[in-house]
């Protein structure tokens, strides 16, 4: 069919279609991660000129029941909540500000909470307050309005810690993560390990903000009955690039790269200390996630390693970390996403990099052999070469499967070794399968190793990468001998008796 092609669309009229009450619910659907969302509430803080936030998890004896970012920002009048309130709200933000898109507050509340309250007073206006509800905001955007005597009152309760003459709280309530059922200590087992996990999460993405000497975020655990303080400690900044000693004297090297349609950017390229244990290097993702760019807008970390299509992530390059300040007008080169946890890189910056140089003509892909030659001779002068294994696989947490990759090169091109829960003979503690290459763990005994804690596809990570330990070699080799099958009854045997003596020490307790 051959017809002439017009380059723009004709049109006849236009028709107002605004969106339907149930965006709200796509608004709460973006993938929000806990501390992601937590992060985006800080941002907002930090915009609003805060010195102190707190983030701050009420409980009622065992049960959880609310969450709260307090801070001591310039606030807002009725007005500017109402824009605040708004999905997409128009305002204007400062060159500096860390908001772009004026949903950060609804989506990433409502992704983790049935409603957000948001009470807001500034030193000329009276204090106000909104609440989104989901089961009214998706049949037609109804927000509600704060009984103004509650509003102040929730503003008074955190007089002097932080809000001194103006500030902001934004309440959760229906938290989807907190526990149904808080006994048995999974109250504090959650807070145990949501809190560490915010925190580092924190420190890392808003380390610049954390290091100056005013502004600070505490988060604090309290029981709304008794006023009992559980918990109050300062989130400590997580520097990526905070290595005592570099791990090669050229390096930290700036290289600028040549972007036409936004002009110069400059690479800050660091070299990290071979086998650090520090968490600013280890609390970083894997050892494959954590090299590459990082980038920042204003100040904020918006992307923690990567290498956004310039190359494939690979072991040698574990020490490579480079620090990039986003343009201020970056056009459509880097776009950031809406929730601050990535950015995309248009093949305009990819392709430039091969082509950045230092002050003294010394190009990126120096810089890249440089940190692969730093990793290389840090393996060779630590004296030993350890003998290739198969690696582990599902059914190990993560970050142990990440050190023993780190720490035993893999036979290339081996299915991993799993660990699965299912039925066994109670005479049995654990089965091997070769054929699909997995360690089959007893479930009889299950409960009694986790101590009464919920089960998950990497739970029990002890247990497992000791087995693993004792047992890759059995994948390894095409069959066992006489001294193999005799350590591995030995080891089941002894295994049996403990996990039965596990399982009287619970029934003791019950």
């Amino acid at each position: 069919m051959t017809t002439d092609w017009q380059f723009d669309v004709p049109t006849a009229g236009s028709k107002h279609l605004p969106p339907d009450a149930r965006y709200m619910e796509a608004l709460s659907s973006q993938g929000y991660g806990f501390e992601v969302a937590i992060a985006d509430l800080v941002d907002n803080s930090i915009d609003a000129g805060a010195k102190d936030v707190v983030i701050h998890f009420l409980r009622d004896g065992d049960q959880l029941v609310s969450l709260l970012v307090v801070d001591d920002g310039k606030g807002m009048s009725d007005e500017e909540l109402d824009v605040a309130m708004t999905v997409g709200g128009r305002r204007d933000y400062s060159k500096r500000a860390l908001g772009m898109f004026g949903t950060g507050l609804k989506s990433a509340s409502l992704s983790h909470a049935s409603s957000v309250t948001v009470v807001s007073t500034t030193k000329r206006t009276r204090t106000a307050g909104r609440r989104w509800l989901m089961e009214r905001a998706v049949t037609g955007f109804q927000c509600d309005i704060v009984d103004p005597d509650y509003a102040q009152n929730l503003v008074d309760r955190y007089a002097d810690r932080p809000i001194l003459w103006q500030g902001t709280v934004v309440r959760w309530d229906g938290v989807k993560d907190f526990p149904k059922h808080g006994g048995g200590g999974q109250t504090d087992r959650y807070l145990h390990r949501t809190i560490n996990k915010l925190g580092l999460h924190l420190g890392l993405y808003l380390h610049r903000f954390l290091a100056r000497d005013d502004f600070n975020i505490t988060i604090a655990v309290e029981d709304v009955r008794s006023g009992t303080e559980y918990l109050n400690f300062g989130v400590e900044p997580l520097d990526p690039f905070g290595y005592p000693v570099s791990g090669h004297a050229d390096y930290p090297r700036k290289f600028t790269v040549a972007l036409p349609s936004v002009g110069d950017v400059v690479l800050d390229a660091h070299i990290w200390t071979p086998k650090s244990n520090v968490d600013e290097y280890k609390a970083v993702g894997s050892v494959l996630d954590r090299q590459g760019f990082y980038f920042y807008r204003h100040d904020r970390l918006v992307q923690a390693g990567g290498w956004n299509n310039f190359r494939q992530p690979e072991q040698h390059l574990s020490l490579a970390r480079v620090a990039v300040d986003l343009p201020e007008a970056p056009a459509d080169v880097f776009r950031l996403t809406v929730k601050k946890a990535g950015v995309e890189a248009s093949p305009e910056f990819t392709s430039a990099l091969e082509k950045a140089t230092d002050g003294e003509g010394r190009d990126f892909l120096r810089y890249l052999a440089d940190a692969d030659t730093v990793y290389r001779e840090a393996r060779k002068r630590s004296g030993t070469t350890r003998k290739a294994v198969i690696p582990p696989g599902k059914g190990i947490d993560p970050s142990v499967r990440e050190t023993i990759t780190d720490e035993l090169p893999a036979i290339p091109l081996e299915d991993p070794i799993s660990f699965r829960w299912l039925k066994l003979d109670n005479s049995l503690f654990f089965d091997i399968d070769r054929d699909n290459r997995t360690v089959v763990l007893n479930q009889h005994y299950r409960a009694a190793i986790l101590g009464g804690r919920r089960g998950g596809l990497n739970d029990a990570p002890v247990l497992k990468s000791l087995l693993y330990v004792l047992l890759h070699q059995v994948f390894e080799k095409e069959y066992s001998g006489s001294r193999e099958k005799d350590n591995l009854q030995l080891w089941q045997s002894i295994l049996v008796s403990a996990a039965r003596a596990e399982l009287d020490r619970v029934g003791d307790d019950d």
